[in-house]
């Protein structure tokens, strides 16, 4: 069988030329061992017609299968001269002739160069492509963080409603002057809280004085009644 591709050929049929010979030699094939069969089935018939008859009936299949085998052979090499007058007359584009879809090549033909400069500058707007989608997909990503960050933006301005109308409902008009209001009392606590601290540092640290100042006093009335 021909080794040739003939991707034009198969270009215009839908399928390439081996294919569809190869089918028709195995079709052939199968044809001629059905037949085979059903001249061993008449011989088999007449036999019993004949009992005195010295031919059995292993015979008879030996010579069928020799027969098959034969015409198999002689088949084989017609076939192969059938099979290049098949690719060359019939399953075969002529050189000068040009497919429809290829048409456009005889109206705009092109050099191996220009070709060349076509696809790279086909790759460089493929890798563009790629480029502006993966600059597309980091915007949608922004812009869905930036939505999450406008949906926590409402919850603050909500909450921020919500104090206005407590502080409304509590006598305070301006939500400034009552966060100014706030931010005073806070300091003025922080103030208040270190100087408790400051006053706690210094008790401590007059009992841990008065404590040694006792001790010391202990220790030397100690010493003078041993001295005594």
């Amino acid at each position: 069988m021909s080794v040739d591709p003939m991707t034009y050929e198969a270009q215009f049929f839908g399928f390439t030329p081996q294919t569809c010979i190869l089918r028709v030699y195995l079709a052939f094939q199968d044809y001629l061992c059905e037949v085979m069969m059903v001249v061993e089935k008449v011989m088999m018939k007449k036999l019993e017609d004949f009992p005195s008859c010295d031919i059995s009936p292993f015979q008879i299949r030996e010579c069928t299968e020799k027969c098959l085998l034969f015409m198999k052979e002689r088949f084989h090499v017609l076939f192969c001269k059938m099979e290049q007058m098949l690719l060359k007359l019939v399953l075969n584009v002529p050189p000068n002739v040009l497919l429809p879809e290829d048409k456009i090549h005889e109206q705009y033909p092109c050099s191996k160069e220009e070709f060349e400069s076509l696809q790279k500058e086909t790759e460089q707007l493929q890798q563009q492509c790629k480029a502006e989608a993966y600059a597309r997909e980091a915007l949608l990503a922004e812009l869905e963080e930036q939505k999450q960050v406008q949906a926590e933006l409402e919850k603050i301005l909500q909450w921020f409603d919500g104090l206005d109308n407590v502080c409304r409902e509590q006598g305070n008009s301006d939500l400034k002057e009552s966060f100014a209001f706030m931010v005073q009392n806070c300091r003025r606590l922080q103030g208040v809280k270190n100087e408790i601290d400051l006053k706690s540092k210094k008790l401590k640290l007059d009992k841990t004085l008065s404590c040694d100042y006792s001790a010391a006093n202990q220790a030397g009335e100690t010493c003078n009644k041993k001295i005594k």
